[in-house]
């Protein structure tokens, strides 16, 4: 396992990752992304904004980099910054596949990924990332399955992913939508000749949805390791979205609400990582200050009040727009 590079780690960061989502391409669904980004989107632009978020998360004692297939020119990005630092060895590199991107480097495009969980984009997605990070990947993770992902069944995958994990990569998936609990609960049922094929698994969790705590604390009982995403809800628990029972709390802290909403996240003893999906280094410092937040009882209990329904909460998701 990849991730037992971290279990030594001493700073306070090292449960926190940086996902690439909201950098490495032109459109996202992240709100205030306007400003975090401004006009600038060229593949150059990004390029160097990566590279510079890579840089301040490493040397704040960041070890985990989560990249995909569909975010853009992400593990470009990614690979030219591990090869322009080839003394860095002590890092976790994570990527998915069963996205394509389809949005040609625009913001203002119709379709801008389309999921495939097939073997045959398995292949083709692999090589392509083969191509990019090579030896580098530790973990290559299903992109987005759910319960009726045919991920689930299709046992010739299964055999591919399985000799993947033989050759010494890691496979885990990711879940989203308002049943993660239910493809949770069916991808650890997936075996290969009795083992086990998926040791990591990378869920929606936050302060506004949290359904999938239970079955992520079944995962990690059965030895997955459980990474975090959208632990800001895509910048609704950010300045100056955040509800005002979460203001309240930050305010208390004396941090940010981005820091007190993974802190929240952080309390959760079954987390192994939980990624931070900034865009800017100042959001990367301040969502970087959530391992110290101390959080009581009767801030835990205010936080409490915010958790939505799965299915409105993934109804409003599905409506933000790509900025």
């Amino acid at each position: 396992m990849p991730f037992a590079r971290l279990a030594t780690a001493t700073t306070p960061t090292c449960h926190i990752g940086l996902g690439l989502a909201a950098v490495g391409r032109p459109g996202y669904i992240n709100l205030g992304r306007d400003e975090d980004l401004g006009e600038n989107r060229s593949a150059e632009a990004l390029r160097a904004r990566t590279h510079e978020l890579l840089d301040a998360a490493y040397a704040q004692g960041v070890r985990y980099f989560d990249a995909a297939r569909s975010y853009g020119r992400s593990e470009e990005f990614l690979a030219d910054w591990l090869d322009a630092n080839p003394g860095i060895d002590d890092v976790v590199i994570g990527s998915k596949w069963g996205y394509t991107y389809t949005a040609g480097w625009s913001a203002d495009a119709e379709t801008h990924e389309v999921k495939d969980h097939s073997l045959a984009a398995y292949d083709r997605q692999r090589a392509e990332t083969d191509a990019l990070l090579g030896d580098r990947l530790d973990l290559y993770q299903i992109h987005s399955v759910t319960p009726d992902s045919p991920a689930l069944t299709d046992k010739d995958l299964h055999a591919r992913l399985a000799q993947a994990a033989a050759g010494g990569l890691t496979i885990g998936f990711s879940t989203s939508g308002p049943a993660q609990a239910d493809a949770i609960r069916a991808a650890l049922a997936v075996t290969v000749d009795g083992e086990p094929l998926f040791r990591t698994v990378q869920s929606t969790y936050n302060a506004l949805e949290a359904s999938a705590g239970p079955a992520l604390a079944e995962a990690h009982d059965a030895g997955l390791t459980v990474i975090v995403k959208e632990g800001m809800a895509n910048g609704r628990l950010a300045e100056p979205h955040a509800p005002d029972a979460l203001k309240a709390v930050a305010a208390a802290t004396g941090l940010g609400c981005d820091a007190v909403a993974l802190a929240w996240i952080l309390r959760q003893p079954w987390v192994g990582v939980v990624l931070s999906g900034a865009a800017t280094v100042p959001q990367l410092l301040s969502n970087l200050h959530a391992p110290v937040v101390d959080l009581d009882l009767d801030q835990l209990t205010r936080l409490a009040t915010l958790k939505e329904e799965p299915r409105a909460y993934w109804e409003r998701r599905g409506q933000l727009p790509w900025h």
